[in-house]
């Protein structure tokens, strides 16, 4: 039991010591902060303290903290009770600027600003940011007065003397181990009468600077109007050689690459000049063609491109006209040959017919075919002279249908 109770003594002990001994002998350091430590010993140290835990040792070391952002030092006309810079020009002109200019300590030098007693409370901060704020006052209107009204207007003149304050606002704040960031001038105000002049030579810059633009425009509208104008020339060229091109194409599509003579203009006189060509000539023309028609070997070319459509047309029509001609010439031949031997045989087989009708026999036949077109009356008149009706006279009857009386 008594080992539990001293166990819990020292951890109660260790955690009282964890919990006091850093905050008696380390300090924190926020950020955007810097420390200088202090010492009463060997007084300040030339090390400048980043953020976080510094070792502090009570009654020996005191801890001095200062701000290592910017402050804004504004100059500005507004509710807040601030004034603008007032700056009289070059050409003896009141002129009012609100300025603003970011200004913080220099890196590695906080230690160097405390030595100087610069870090003492003052009205508003510190000493060393009214010192900051007196010294730029003083440069910024000792240097912006280099500015004439003209000057202030003039963006690229403005920015030059800027950067030149700038530099000298610097080399002022080093003795006071501080910098600036820049000279921003946010506004320029004038007088109200020359407010109104300066709009209107504002307005004649930006006019001149308009008409100047306006030319350029003009210059460049000029050389597009010229480069369309020449490129639709050229486009009416080139359409005039491709529409060349095509008919030149179409005709040697159409009629072929042959001379044909004007005096013979029946169809296969492309072929009766093909066939009267040497073959030399005949290569000759087959890479005209090809030259042409753009093939790439001389030999595809075929007598069809040298004979032409037309001419190939031509040549079928006459063929065909001539082989119908014939076949047309045959088949009335034949169609006669075929009715007279139609007629004799059909002459051959009515004599045939009339023979044997002739005969005893074929008239036989007749008789009896026409035996079955007679009709009696249904009552019969015996008006014979021996009384009996010619009709049962059978022989005599057959006979007459015959025709042997």
């Amino acid at each position: 039991m008594k080992s539990v109770t001293r166990v819990s003594m020292l951890i109660c002990i260790g955690a009282l010591l964890l919990w006091i001994v850093p905050s008696l002998f380390f300090t924190t350091i926020e950020l955007g902060t810097v420390g200088v430590r202090q010492s009463a010993v060997s007084g300040v140290s030339k090390d400048d303290l980043a953020p976080g835990w510094r070792l502090r040792v009570p009654g020996v070391h005191k801890v001095i903290v200062l701000p290592s952002t910017y402050m804004f030092l504004d100059y500005l006309s507004d509710e807040g009770g601030q004034q603008a810079l007032q700056i009289r020009t070059k050409d003896n002109n009141i002129v009012d600027l609100d300025v603003t200019v970011p200004v913080r300590i220099r890196h590695g030098q906080a230690h160097a600003l405390v030595e100087a007693g610069n870090h003492m409370p003052d009205v508003g901060g510190f000493r060393y940011q009214r010192l900051a704020r007196e010294t730029t006052v003083s440069v910024l209107r000792e240097q912006l007065a280099e500015l004439d009204s003209v000057g202030f207007y003039s963006t690229a003149r403005r920015l030059e003397v800027s950067d030149a304050t700038l530099k000298v606002l610097n080399a002022a704040l080093a003795n006071l181990h501080l910098e600036a960031e820049s000279v921003l001038i946010r506004a320029v105000r004038f007088r109200t009468e020359y407010e109104s002049q300066l709009q209107q030579i504002q307005l004649n810059e930006q006019n001149k600077l308009l008409d100047q633009a306006r030319e350029r425009v003009a210059a460049q509208q000029q050389e597009l109007d010229s480069y369309e104008q020449g490129t639709r020339a050229l486009v009416a060229a080139r359409e005039q050689d491709w529409l060349k091109r095509q008919a030149d194409l179409e005709r040697a599509y159409q009629v072929g690459f042959l001379d044909i003579p004007e005096e013979d203009n029946t169809p296969g006189a492309a072929r009766r000049a093909l066939d009267a060509l040497s073959d030399e000539d005949r290569a000759a023309i087959q890479q005209a063609i090809s030259e042409t028609i753009a093939a790439d070997d001389p030999e595809k070319v075929t007598e069809a491109y040298l004979l032409g459509i037309k001419n190939i047309e031509a040549e079928t029509r006459e063929y065909g006209r001539r082989v119908q001609a014939e076949a047309e010439a045959i088949a009335a031949r034949l169609e006669a040959e075929g009715e007279a031997k139609v007629a004799a045989v059909r002459g051959a087989f009515e004599t045939r017919i009339n023979a044997l009708l002739s005969s005893p026999s074929g008239r036989a036949y007749v008789a009896w075919k026409s035996a079955d077109n007679v009709t009696f009356d249904k009552e019969l008149v015996f008006s014979s002279r021996d009384g009996i009706p010619s009709l049962l006279r059978l022989r005599d009857f057959a006979l007459q249908f015959m025709g042997s009386r």
